[in-house]
């Protein structure tokens, strides 16, 4: 852990974007590995993630403009915008990784599941 601050765009980008540590971990995956694809099976078994939960986490990552993907087959491919801020996150990720895992557990996303687990559904 570091005494330096999060820098504000790896924050910002954080919190827009990554919705659970098992994204954020496939996120680093693929940067450390530019150029290589995997499947989802693959990746959820190298990253000890469950398929349906990896799925989901790399579906979101291509949607949102980090991965290029197709027929279940994913490599990075950031929209160039975001290469610089994912290059920023990797480094960060090793001096603040409390203050990151933090953030994305704090998450409104994370907030709001939790919240929709309890509303009571007509069916």
């Amino acid at each position: 852990m570091s005494d330096e601050a999060l820098p504000e765009e790896v924050e910002e980008l954080v919190r827009r974007y990554i919705r659970s540590v098992a994204q954020l971990e496939a996120l680093l995956f693929f940067h450390k590995r530019p150029g290589e694809r995997f499947d989802v099976e693959s990746l959820a078994a190298r990253l000890y993630a469950g398929k349906i939960e990896m799925a989901d986490a790399l579906a979101s990552l291509r949607k949102d403009g980090f991965l290029d993907g197709e027929a279940g087959i994913y490599a990075f491919a950031p929209r160039p915008e975001l290469r610089p801020v994912v290059d920023s996150l990797a480094l960060a990720y090793s001096r603040h990784l409390i203050p990151i895992t933090h953030i994305i557990h704090n998450s409104p996303h994370r907030i709001q599941a939790f919240s929709d687990a309890f509303r009571i559904r007509k069916d």
